[in-house]
């Protein structure tokens, strides 16, 4: 890139023309729309569904593309094993915080004290098809389940673990034939920069996908219809706002960096996220944001979409938080042990429903259903503010992956501090001006997908 595109980086823009001012003015309008005019608010419900299914569109080839040429260009396949490792590790501690936190939260809180619901009168058909979904989820179809029928249905059916599974294989393959294999990765980084480029056209239109499904959210289920249950929402949000800026806060600090100036540069993204109530929204935007922010392209592109499926602490900090409300809510007390066995199982049923859609709640039900005590039918007591945590949690997974690429990233040696500080004041530095921390001695690293 010359010396003359850098200043139109930092070129000063009117803030109507910032993303995060339109897609926020299209928030408040949609809560409008939806508050005073909710058939019409549930009538754009479509504008919110086709914008998620264009993002949904590129996800595929993206998480494709970024990790087949971050593993080829790293060469040195111990690395690709290491980062794998380190990112797990991660998540594992991390996600049982999570899981902890909530349930420490529920019991000192105790959100769901002095309802004394009648189970009986609880409506067990609508939950049915949730606690049938986690009935037929098993860690045998889990894993059955990340191998594709082909490699070419991996990318029609939408589902990220079997994009990663062939993303991985053929990254490795690609590096394992050495020479040969560059023409192939040089292709392959030219469709990089066009898909993204591809995605930044795409962002054009998130304003109106917003504006579309908050209008339909507030319409459908209306302000309202959070006051019985306001307890709940608002210790599930107090404790996702504990997590982030308590746990994640001094994980940054750590590591070399605040979380809340990484909030501020990711703030785009993450109210595009509260729009939508969907963190696949944002996930091609956040692959390039890390990259900027100075972690490795071949640590962006395996800590990113396997955050996705394995590092979901807001879903975590549901699932506990929830199976306490509603036990609460009936008057059933759950011994010690019982609530161990529940963080156990959490842990596991988290992992199990990856990528699959409606996990939080599928998880819940599979949670549940190891503690008879608390009818699965109770889950239909939070089934109406479901939507509005559903937010939360969304904006907690994304801000934890964010975080953990840059963990890993640093424990690697494969982030630029200079990159991030410049993008955490600001000052994000284009794509092309910065190599890949991973790459060997000249190899040619230079992403130019800006």
């Amino acid at each position: 890139m010359s010396d003359t595109a850098a200043p139109t980086l930092h070129e000063k823009k009117p803030f109507y023309a910032h993303l995060y001012f339109q897609v926020l003015t299209a928030i408040v309008l949609g809560a409008v729309i939806g508050h005073f005019w909710p058939e019409f608010g549930k009538s754009l419900k479509p504008l919110g569904d086709a914008f998620i299914k264009l993002v949904k569109m590129v996800i595929a080839p993206v998480i494709f593309l970024t990790i087949v040429t971050g593993i080829a260009g790293m060469r040195d396949l111990g690395k690709v094993g290491r980062v794998a490792a380190k990112a797990f590790a991660y998540f594992l501690v991390f996600s049982t915080l999570a899981l902890i936190l909530g349930l420490i939260v529920a019991n000192v809180v105790q959100p769901g004290r002095g309802l004394n619901i009648d189970p009986s009168t609880l409506n067990a058909g609508a939950v049915a098809q949730y606690s049938s979904a986690a009935h037929e989820t098993t860690i045998q179809g889990f894993l059955m389940g990340i191998i594709p029928d082909t490699v070419v249905s991996a990318f029609s059916t939408g589902n990220i673990l079997q994009v990663l599974f062939v993303s991985i294989l053929f990254g490795v393959a690609l590096a394992l034939i050495g020479d040969v294999g560059k023409p192939v990765l040089s292709f392959l980084e030219s469709i990089s920069a066009a898909f993204f480029k591809l995605v930044a056209i795409l962002m054009k239109a998130a304003p109106v996908g917003a504006f579309g499904a908050f209008a339909f959210t507030i319409g459908a289920y209306g302000i309202g219809s959070i006051a019985n249950l306001a307890a709940l929402v608002a210790t599930f949000y107090l404790t996702a706002i504990l997590f982030v800026v308590g746990i994640l806060g001094l994980v940054g600090i750590a590591n070399g960096f605040n979380v809340l100036k990484l909030i501020r540069y990711l703030k785009e993204e993450l109210l595009l996220v509260l729009g939508t109530s969907s963190s696949e929204a944002a996930l091609p935007s956040l692959l390039e944001k890390m990259e900027r922010a100075g972690a490795a392209k071949s640590v962006v592109g395996l800590v990113v979409p396997t955050g996705y499926s394995f590092n979901l602490d807001g879903t975590n900090i549901y699932m506990t938080m929830a199976a306490l409300f509603i036990a609460q809510a009936l008057g059933i007390h759950l011994s010690l042990e019982q609530q161990i066995l529940l963080l156990l199982v959490a842990m596991l049923s988290s992992k199990g429903a990856a990528g699959i859609t409606g996990a939080g709640f599928i998880t819940l039900a599979a949670t549940l259903a190891v503690v008879p005590s608390v009818p699965i039918a109770g889950m239909a007591l939070i089934l109406g503010v479901d939507r509005f945590m559903s937010e939360c949690r969304a904006l907690t997974n994304f801000i934890g992956n964010a975080v953990a690429t840059l963990v890993v990233a640093r424990w690697e040696n494969q982030l630029d501090r200079d990159a991030l500080k410049a993008a955490l004041d600001g000052h994000p530095q284009p794509l092309a001006a910065q190599p890949d921390p991973a790459a060997g001695p000249g190899d040619d690293a230079l992403v130019t997908a800006d």
